[in-house]
């Protein structure tokens, strides 16, 4: 078998085991039998992290034991047709020429083809490598949770690559750092009066996008755009919302937001003409940018539906359209890269509130605790409670690193090309793995991968064989300082 269809052969027994964030004991236990059947042993941690110890290639013995990592869990997104049930059912893969996606849901190469690469190293006997210590940590989709909290003995490594870059060619050397802020409107209930008619107003079929790596793009925000037209409908029709829902993960950008709202029913037509006014105008906006978005409004036959006061509904329309979405700032250092950004990633009005969830990224630490206290405000202006989760520092790049080097000019040697050496938005583990175990020299890469974190999510395939033939060579070469005889 080749190795580009070994690679895939075990990314398609991967997205057979539902691994969502929190939801990852059933891969990790799969992966444990795994590794039992190819004579390696594991250790998980209290975490749920997961370390399986691979034995040196003959002739190897003598070598420091290498760190490949990744991650277990992957972000759980569909489309508003999928019927997918992604606690029970098996991620269905669809190969369509050089691209692989899934059907309706995120595909789950992040970082499931991560974990695939390592299965196939161990798996192909041709290739030679130094003892390997594959560490698959759980819930870096929400919060980098189990690098955090890394029982650093597991590991005795001190050279660490991490497969979970999405552009093949390039090698990652640092990444913004990030956190979150959730906030809560409180909010009472009420119900419908006899007068009124009950409305649904959605948004639907944007591209949404990874949070960290898309937001440089400025795909249209669903909640974002909900607010909007929301805001329009308010200012000229009073108007009690029922439901507010959209996003799903704090580091996608929502695809998809709805709401449900009761107004006067004399009001019932000029409803309408404002939305269909200010349909046109978006629709038009956004054309060329978001040729799939779908703006609907639509009278539902309600006459008991629970609603939150006007004033409340205002106080909540407001807060969304105040608060902040998108790139805050560029990078000085590196102009072509987004330095710091939000993403208002998931909304709900709950029984007790509206629930917001902002989620924050910068390359600087200042600049992360700035965008955090800027939502923090925004929040507080408009009588909300705010909770932060912990905010993880940014990965600072070394340039000098041995690893670096090696792994530039094996790139080089392979691929007959020179490799890109850059920086990255997303949320990558490296730094904080790095500082929990002592200081690691670390770097990222992967095969290419496109619109992370949705549906459209897609693996290019001929970059496996790229990326393959790349780590079979690097990891073949004596690059790793040797054991200490002491």
């Amino acid at each position: 078998m080749n190795p580009t269809e070994l690679i895939l052969k075990n990314f398609e027994k991967v997205s057979s085991v539902p691994r969502g964030t929190k939801y990852e004991a059933g891969i990790r236990n799969w992966l444990i039998a795994w590794a039992a059947e190819h004579n390696c042993t594991s250790k998980t941690d209290a975490a749920g992290n997961l370390v399986i110890y691979v034995p040196a290639s003959a002739g190897y013995e003598d070598r420091p034991a290498l760190i490949l990592q990744g991650h277990m869990d992957m972000v759980w997104q569909k489309t508003n047709e999928s019927t997918h049930d992604f606690e029970h059912d098996p991620i269905q893969l669809i190969r369509e020429g050089d691209w692989i996606r899934a059907n309706g849901t995120t595909l789950g190469a992040d970082n499931g083809i991560g974990i695939a690469l390592m299965m196939s190293i161990v798996e192909d006997e041709s290739v030679k490598h130094p003892p390997l210590e594959l560490l698959l940590t759980v819930e870096e989709e929400q919060g980098l949770g189990g690098a955090d909290n890394l029982d650093p003995s597991l590991l005795s490594g001190k050279t660490l690559i991490n497969i979970d870059s999405e552009t093949e060619g390039v090698f990652t050397v640092g990444c913004a750092g990030g956190g979150s802020v959730n906030i809560t409107l409180p909010v009472t209930w009420e119900m419908q009066k006899h007068d009124e008619v009950v409305f649904e107003l959605k948004v639907s079929g944007l591209q949404g996008g990874h949070s960290g790596e898309d937001i440089n793009k400025f795909r249209t925000n669903a909640n974002k755009l909900l607010a909007r037209l929301l805001d329009e409908i308010q200012r000229n029709v009073p108007i009690r919302l029922s439901t507010l829902k959209g996003g799903t993960a704090r580091n996608a950008i929502p695809r998809d937001a709805e709401a449900v709202f009761v107004c006067p029913n004399d009001k019932a037509e000029f409803c309408k003409e404002v939305f269909s006014a200010l349909q046109a105008t978006v629709q038009s906006e956004l054309a060329k940018t978001e040729a799939g978005l779908v703006l609907s409004l639509n009278e539902i036959n309600s006459k008991s539906v629970r609603t939150i006061s006007q004033s409340e509904t205002q106080a909540a329309i407001h807060l969304l359209t105040a608060l902040p979405h998108g790139v805050s700032s560029m990078s000085a250092d590196m102009p072509a890269f987004v330095e710091t950004s939000n993403n208002i990633g998931v909304m709900e009005l709950k029984e007790d509130g509206l629930s917001i969830v902002s989620n924050h990224r910068s390359s600087v630490f200042s600049r992360l605790e700035e965008i955090t206290r800027r939502v923090e405000t925004v929040a507080w202006l408009a009588g909300a409670k705010t909770e932060r989760t912990k905010m993880f520092p940014p990965w600072q790049p070394n340039m000098e690193s041995p690893l670096l080097k090696q792994c530039v000019e094996t790139y080089r040697s392979v691929i007959e090309e020179d490799p890109k050496v850059e920086l990255t938005h997303g949320g990558l583990e490296c730094g904080i793995i790095s500082d929990r175990c002592g200081g690691l020299d670390t770097i990222s890469m992967g095969p290419t991968i496109k619109d992370l974190h949705s549906p459209d999510e897609r693996l290019y395939v001929p970059s496996l064989a790229k990326t393959w033939n790349f780590l079979k060579t690097l990891l073949a070469v004596n690059f790793l300082s040797p054991k200490s005889s002491g």
